[in-house]
């Protein structure tokens, strides 16, 4: 059985249960301290951050997913607007929900851990469009479970071999 749990603010205590899961599933920072500086303590304090958790029967933290309200001025949002069709960019760009990251530990993974970890973040958001960026390859598992859950390529990424994702909240099937 595994518990998801759903904050809008963290600490330094929640970036150091965090890390040893990050680097496990990205490896991409060389410490803690440098993923702190490079990105952490800059996403977790932007507007909309929410972060989500799941532990497993034993209390491990075994992923996590977080984002934030993306806007002009952030780098992610202004250099998608240079890639993107300018009418998409238009449209997606500003206000948006981006969801920065979706990670399971391996031996988590094929549990639907990463679906859980998506629902639990993104539920009942006040944003209609949400955005992300994953690897172009159509058979990879990330990709597989974003287009699952209604994801769409929107245009290219920002890196080789990434592409830009973009999903709209129905608002109107949830009012009852």
């Amino acid at each position: 059985m595994v518990r998801f749990r759903v904050d809008e603010s963290v600490t330094d205590e929640d970036a150091g249960e965090l890390w040893p899961v990050y680097q496990s599933v990205f490896g991409d920072q060389p410490s803690q301290e440098a993923w702190q500086e490079a990105v952490w303590d800059r996403h977790r304090v932007r507007e909309g951050f929410r972060l989500a958790r799941a532990y497993d029967s034993s209390g491990a933290l075994v992923g996590f997913a977080y984002g934030y309200v993306g806007g002009s001025g952030q780098w992610w949002t202004d250099s998608a607007r240079t890639v993107l069709e300018p009418d998409i960019a238009e449209r997606w760009l500003g206000g948006h929900f981006e969801l920065v990251s979706v990670g399971v530990v391996e031996d988590a993974r094929g549990r639907g851990i990463g679906r859980g970890l998506m629902h639990a973040l993104l539920e009942d958001l006040p944003q209609d469009r949400l955005l992300l960026m994953t690897v172009s390859d159509p058979s990879d598992p990330a990709r597989r479970l974003y287009a699952s859950e209604g994801w769409r390529v929107l245009g290219p990424g920002l890196g080789e071999a990434t592409v830009i994702m973009g999903k709209a909240v129905d608002r109107t099937s949830s009012r009852g």
